[in-house]
């Protein structure tokens, strides 16, 4: 018989209905629990695959070392396939991360490297790279991290709804999510909304930005995302809150502020199949105390 590895469980995680938000929209609203993935959020696709894709172009091979700037999902799931397929990782990342972030890609044994801002992070992996210490995988400027959504998640969405979705919401960061399921989508039904998420000048939503012009990821084509859709940091944190009294989901801010952007779009249309991406789960936001009761 043939068994499974871990790297076999990446994607093909639910899509299902909420029963209490937004129901008095008379839509249909869904969402993909992508923190069903094996470390735990949507970044375990493109990580692995940017991985994989290096492997066979013949630009890595197990025993190198791997360098990424990450917020924390990206750094995660890296550390994650890193340790499956026998790398040395090196992530960098702001301070302002979690603990739970911080703990959990040491617990795979990557080295962390803290930073002011994401956009330090940024800069030091490339110069690490410029001084040979490792390769930079590059999830901002890597082709490999959209098309492993266009032959992933997209197709899963399609398939799980049954050609029947109108509109897709996605939080952006790296903007590789939306990119990938975006080309996916239009290809099947260029009517499908794509709908972008990023957060209010001043608010502090993990896993999402606005990015300074010359930080833009190179992955990112605005003419794939047909609405952009401002985030509080207040909206993204209340909705993530009713989502696990409400509805039993348990996720992170971003993902809040996803599923308040469709609840957003449900209230402008009808007849509509809207599906948004929950992408991690909430253990790893614990400790910023979003959940406090204080808080709610």
């Amino acid at each position: 018989m043939q068994y499974p590895t871990l790297a076999d469980c990446i994607g093909s995680t639910p899509l299902i209905r909420l029963q209490r938000l937004g129901r008095e929209t008379g839509n249909t609203l869904l969402v993909k629990l992508e923190g069903n993935n094996p470390a735990g959020s949507v970044k375990d696709r493109p990580a692995f695959a940017m991985i994989e894709q290096a492997e066979l172009a013949g630009h890595i091979r197990p025993g190198d070392t791997l360098i990424e700037a990450t917020s924390g999902n990206t750094g995660i799931a890296l550390a994650m396939a890193a340790a499956i397929k026998g790398y040395r990782m090196i992530l960098i990342m702001p301070d302002s991360s979690t603990a739970e972030r911080k703990a959990a890609m040491t617990a795979y044994g990557a080295e962390l490297l803290l930073t002011e801002t994401m956009e330090s992070a940024r800069d030091l992996a490339l110069a690490m790279e410029a001084k040979g210490r490792g390769r930079v995988l590059n999830q901002f400027a890597n082709p490999d991290n959209p098309n492993a959504h266009y032959c992933s998640t997209g197709p899963e969405i399609w398939q799980q709804t049954g050609g029947e979705i109108t509109h897709f919401i996605s939080a952006m960061g790296t903007t590789g999510t939306i990119m990938g399921v975006s080309r996916f989508l239009k290809e099947q039904n260029p009517g499908v909304q794509i709908v972008g998420l990023q957060p209010e000048e001043g608010a502090a939503i993990p896993g999402i930005r606005r990015w300074p012009e010359a930080y833009l990821p190179e992955i990112f084509e605005a003419s794939r995302v047909d609405r952009v859709v401002d985030m509080g940091q207040q909206e993204a944190e209340d909705c993530m809150r009713r989502l696990a009294r409400e509805e039993g989901i348990f996720c992170g801010v971003s993902s809040g502020g996803a599923v308040a952007a469709m609840l957003r779009v449900a209230r402008e249309v009808q007849n509509a199949t809207l599906v948004a991406i929950i992408c991690d789960r909430g253990d790893r936001y614990l400790s910023s105390g979003v959940f406090d009761e204080a808080s709610a």
